[in-house]
């Protein structure tokens, strides 16, 4: 029986001994909270990009890609109000000698007495709080000097506003359009933690739509129900998503409407995607700071600063909620089964090929000529190592939607058994045919199994 329930610690798990995801550094004792991704989480991350650029993108044409530089100017922040104001309230614990975020020390653990928060123990001595800028700062040039600080950019957004005028020019857009891209991004948090959710190194999936001053709440709404769709699209349960709208209270100072697409993790509920309508604070305030006006001027002498909504996420968030809700155990003939029921457009591997016999050299010769007839066109993985059972085992493990065995009844009639990932199902068809009914499969509608 499947269970609907699954711990951070199992995901963990699962994602090192499957090559998904190890501590960086490991040999030397490791880096808290950075990670580097195996074969396998190279490939999910790929293709959970892609499936993004897709739908911003090679679907539409209203947005254009563009991939900025990791340091910008050390202005850019000064303007972004980052230098000033990217700040979180910070505490030490002179006993146990921990830091917290003063703001959310009801969500943390006594270092002396974890059943206790942090200063409810009675040898508990925080510090004031005091403000504690999340930016990693670097120097620009051989010389550490004041003159050379630069930052690691805190977010991809900027890097967007300040190219606002030559993607205006060269692409020949006009509001409402947007600009996309993907890239690295550091922040020196504080506390980080519960595996990838929060990193100090991540990739960032962020879009600033530009449009006229009165269409933004239209625009704002209508970004906050693409991107659910999209999560949807892909697999993600309805009933682990939810939109919870900030309150005046919460959002920044610029914010117009600020908007969180929430996913039922093992932490309970938390920030998946954020959506904000932004006004014109971001524009305005790199016109002030540069002196180049950052203005739409339209065929008819229009003028006038464009609003922004702005979907942003990190790419490591939607890793964690789709390793989450994929994750499936359930007993099949008497023996325990983990599968990652991943969609198959988003699978690491999408077939996997596998010899019923390894040693033997007329099912191991078709299985090769599959594999590289298949490897030319999907992400294709042959397998002949052990036995037939372990090697589906293995391959539900990874997510693998299909796999394609090849046995002595190849070998006489040319026809292959193809295994169902979800239902386990097996049907044969013949080894010509396998490309075409891949093509077909991938372009059939997909619903995980684990109902709403």
């Amino acid at each position: 029986m499947a269970v609907d329930t699954v711990s951070m610690d199992k995901i963990v798990s699962l994602c090192r001994r499957r090559g998904f995801v190890f501590p960086s550094s490991e040999i030397y004792g490791g880096l808290g909270s950075t990670y580097d991704y195996g074969h396998y989480g190279v490939l999910l991350k790929n293709n959970i990009k892609a499936r993004w650029f897709e739908a911003m993108i090679l679907e539409r044409d209203d947005i254009v890609a563009l991939d900025s530089a990791v340091i910008l100017h050390p202005r850019v922040w000064e303007a972004s109000g980052h230098v000033e104001g990217f700040t979180d309230p910070l505490v030490d614990c002179r006993t146990c000698k921990l830091r917290f975020r003063a703001d959310k020390l009801d969500d943390s653990q006594c270092g002396r007495k974890p059943s206790k928060h942090p200063g409810e123990f009675s040898e508990c001595d925080l510090t004031e709080p005091r403000q504690f800028n999340l930016m990693f700062e670097t120097t620009v040039g051989p010389v550490q000097e004041e003159g050379a600080k630069a930052y690691l950019r805190p977010e991809t957004a900027q890097g967007i506003f300040i190219n606002f005028k030559n993607v205006l020019q060269i692409a020949r857009r006009r509001p409402p359009f947007g600009i996309a891209q993907i890239g690295k991004s550091f922040r020196n948090e504080i506390t980080p933690g519960n595996f990838l959710f929060r990193v100090r190194e991540f990739e960032q999936m962020e879009m600033e739509y530009f449009v006229p001053p009165a269409e933004s709440e239209r625009w704002y709404r209508y970004w906050i129900d693409e991107r659910v769709n999209w999560y949807l699209r892909y697999g993600l349960r309805k009933s682990r998503l939810r939109v919870r709208e900030h309150g005046p209270e919460e959002r920044s100072h610029y914010s117009q409407g600020t908007s969180d697409i929430e996913y039922m993790y093992p932490i309970g509920w938390s920030e998946l995607e954020g959506v904000a309508n932004r006004g014109d604070f971001d524009l305005t305030r790199h016109t002030e700071f540069s002196t180049t006006k950052l203005e739409y001027v339209g065929p008819e002498g229009e003028r006038y600063v464009p609003h922004v909504i702005e979907p942003a996420v990190s790419l490591e968030r939607i890793i964690v909620a789709i390793l989450v809700d994929a994750y499936d155990e359930e007993v099949v003939g008497e023996r325990e089964r983990t599968v990652l029921r991943f969609h198959p457009e988003v699978a690491p591997v999408t077939a996997a090929i596998l010899p019923l016999i390894a040693k033997d050299d007329g099912m191991v010769s078709k299985a090769r000529s599959l594999y590289e007839n298949l490897r030319k066109r999907q992400s294709v993985e042959y397998d002949d190592n052990g036995a037939i059972g372990r090697r589906y085992r293995r391959q539900d493990e990874i997510g693998t939607p299909w796999a394609f065995t090849i046995d002595e009844q190849t070998l006489s009639d040319d026809t292959v058994t193809v295994r169902d990932r979800d239902s386990l199902a097996q049907e044969r068809l013949p080894i010509g045919g396998v490309r075409g009914w891949l093509d077909d499969a991938l372009e059939r509608d997909w619903k995980t199994p684990k109902g709403d």
